[in-house]
C-alpha cells in the first residue's frame, strides 16, 4: 500500500497537534499548581449567620503587620458589609496590605467579583469561599455580583476604599500595627 506524501504530511501534523493539546491540559490542570476545591472547605449554617462567630458581625479584622482578613455576607441585593446604598459601611482597608475575604451567601448563590482586578468567586449559602489579594495602590474599587441572583441583581453593588498606609483608620480609630481590630457594622 503506497501513501501520499501529502497525506503522510497531514497525518504527523494531526498526531503533532493531539500530542500539543494533552500536553498544554496535562501543563494547565497539574503544571501550573491549581488545586481543585475539596470537600473540607468551612461549611456554615445559612439560616444561622447571625449566630455565627465571624458572620455575625462582617467586617475587616486585622490578623497581623499588614495582614486582614474581611468577612462578607452576600444577600438579596447587597453585601454586608460593602453596600453603601443600602446604608452600610464600605469595605476599608490599607494600601500595602494582604487581605483575605471570606465570603458566603445567607439565601441563593452570588457572586463577588471586584471591578478592575481578578477577584470573583461564588458566594454559595452554607460554604464560605475565599480569596487573597494584595492592594498595593490606594483607591476605590466596585464590587458586584456576577451570579443573576433575582429581580433586584442589578441593583446588587458594594464598594472597597484602599486608603494610603498613613491615613487608614478601622471606625475612626487609627490602628497600630500588630493590634487586633475588628470592624463591626450593623446588619
Amino acid at each position: 500500500m503506497n501513501i501520499h506524501r501529502y497525506e503522510k504530511l497531514w497525518l504527523v501534523a494531526a498526531l503533532v497537534l493531539i500530542v500539543g493539546f494533552i500536553a498544554t491540559i496535562t501543563y494547565g490542570s497539574v503544571g501550573l499548581g491549581i488545586a481543585m476545591i475539596d470537600d473540607e472547605a468551612e461549611t456554615v449554617n445559612p439560616e444561622k449567620l447571625n449566630e455565627h462567630e465571624d458572620f455575625g458581625e462582617p467586617g475587616v479584622k486585622q490578623v497581623g503587620e499588614n495582614e486582614y482578613e474581611v468577612y462578607v455576607r452576600a444577600w438579596q441585593f447587597g453585601f454586608d458589609p460593602g453596600s453603601v446604598e443600602a446604608g452600610l459601611d464600605p469595605i476599608e482597608v490599607p494600601a500595602n496590605s494582604t487581605v483575605t475575604f471570606y465570603i458566603t451567601s445567607e439565601d441563593v448563590i452570588h457572586s463577588f467579583s471586584v471591578v478592575g482586578t481578578n477577584i470573583n468567586t461564588m458566594a454559595i449559602p452554607g460554604e464560605v469561599s475565599s480569596v487573597t489579594v494584595e492592594f498595593d495602590e490606594p483607591g476605590e474599587y466596585g464590587i458586584l455580583c456576577a451570579e443573576y441572583c433575582g429581580a433586584g441583581h442589578h441593583t446588587m453593588e458594594g464598594k472597597i476604599i484602599v486608603h494610603p498606609e498613613d491615613e487608614y483608620a478601622i471606625n475612626g480609630t487609627d490602628v497600630e500595627t500588630g493590634n487586633d481590630t475588628t470592624d463591626e457594622t450593623e446588619a
